[in-house]
């Protein structure tokens, strides 16, 4: 049970850590800075402090089949990234969120079609609980008459199947390396498929030393890219991927605190209970988990 804890935590961290990033984005928004610098500072940092960890602590030897699987892991932490910094271009803020918190769901059947077994019942009710607790934490239920944008929409939904993807073969892509080496590695492939989308010749037109944007690109390369990357790693392989999906979550109660924290946000009291409505959907694997266990065998 400990062990289950611990790798828990690693991945709720991990969770924790990606809610820190809309925030940061926001602010660099409000500064002048567009979605190009911001993808290309978050990754670019990200991906230099990584190599510096490797040439420390983690210099082991990679195929060439590694390398391609841990860069195609990469690649679905990019076009998360980048598929929900456009889908909040044309919908809002709180439809975003929304969208991008299916991932929950879309995790746990993914876990389901891959071992052709149905969740177990403290899954599915965990899901439907952070279900409920994100249309509140993000502002919907309230929110009177929302109009949305089909190709906003679409984003947002691929950023949620994105996420699912990245939680799932976090925990399942050559788990047997060091964490620092396959982190290092999936960043890789997510700084390749930047640097294809946006073109080469985007480092050319982006300095991240100029006007402050290597303070932004910083912070969002160690909470967008080292630290989960790494946590997950850490975590993911040990536990199941319906409980790393509903342990995901966590993002969302986290970037709510800091909006208000940091920006000053209004929050309502619906969202308030959302939020913790969240985190009791995703406390309750843990607690049903230790419910069980203190059941004698005779009586379950």
């Amino acid at each position: 049970m400990f062990h289950l804890l611990k790798n828990s935590l690693f991945v709720f961290l991990g969770a924790c850590c990606f809610g820190i990033l809309s925030t940061v984005v926001k602010l660099a928004y409000q500064n002048g800075f567009v979605f190009q610098e911001v993808m290309i500072s978050q990754f670019t940092s990200g991906w230099l402090i990584l190599l510096v960890l490797m040439l420390l602590f983690g210099r082991q030897k990679v195929t060439g089949k590694q390398f391609l699987r841990l860069t195609g892991v990469g690649l679905c932490t990019c076009l998360t990234g980048v598929t929900y910094y456009l889908a909040l271009q044309s919908i809002p803020a709180s439809i975003a969120v929304v969208l991008l918190f299916q991932f929950t769901w879309i995790g746990v059947v993914i876990e389901a079609i891959v071992n052709r077994q149905w969740p177990d019942k403290p899954t599915i009710i965990s899901v439907v609980i952070l279900f409920f607790g994100t249309l509140m934490a993000g502002g919907i239920m309230g929110a009177g008459e929302i109009q949305l944008n089909w190709v906003g929409t679409l984003l947002g939904l691929a950023a949620a199947l994105m996420m699912a993807l990245f939680v799932f073969f976090s925990g399942r892509v050559e788990t047997q390396m060091s964490p620092i080496t396959r982190s290092f590695y999936t960043s890789t492939g997510g700084l390749i498929l930047l640097t294809i989308l946006l073109t080469p010749k985007v480092y050319t037109e982006v300095s991240i030393f100029d006007n402050g944007l290597w303070m932004y690109g910083l912070i969002l390369g160690l909470f967008g890219v080292v630290l989960p990357v790494l946590l997950f790693a850490l975590g993911a392989p040990k536990i199941s991927t319906g409980l790393a999906t509903i342990l995901g979550a966590g993002e969302l109660p986290v970037a709510v605190i800091a909006s208000v924290m940091v920006l000053s946000e209004q929050v309502t009291v619906l969202q308030w209970i959302g939020v913790v409505v969240i985190l009791l959907g995703i406390a309750y694997p843990q607690m049903a988990a230790q419910r069980q266990a203190g059941v004698p065998a005779a009586q379950r």
